[in-house]
């Protein structure tokens, strides 16, 4: 078992940014595809990110060129969102796949509003 804990979000304005952060419980370097996923109020999840294991990156088209995903080499994840717009408002949760194996965080609000 792998828990997941994401921080970093809150209310910022449009064209701001905000940095969100999942640390692991143990060690999820070699192997584990690391991604960041958002839903907004009545909408189904979406990926946002993904980094695999050899640094692979796959994005949204909708946050391509503005959000980052990078990682550590140990427990952390990380998701750069810069020139945020209204649309980008909902829950962020870190997600840890291996194989059949498929961990959520409880998630961190992102609220973009002026």
């Amino acid at each position: 078992q792998i828990q997941l804990v994401e921080s970093g979000g809150g209310l910022v304005q449009p064209g701001g940014s905000l940095r969100l952060s999942c640390v692991a419980s143990r060690n999820v370097f070699n192997g584990y595809f690391m991604g960041w996923y958002r839903q907004a109020p009545g909408q189904e999840r979406e990926m946002v990110a993904i980094i695999g294991p050899g640094a692979t990156l796959r994005y949204a088209d909708s946050v391509k060129g503005r959000f980052t995903i990078s990682r550590d080499m140990t427990k952390n994840t990380y998701l750069q969102m810069n020139n945020l717009k209204p649309e980008d408002t909902g829950v962020y949760y870190c997600n840890a796949k291996y194989g059949p194996q498929n961990y959520w965080g409880q998630g961190t609000q992102v609220t973009v509003s002026s």
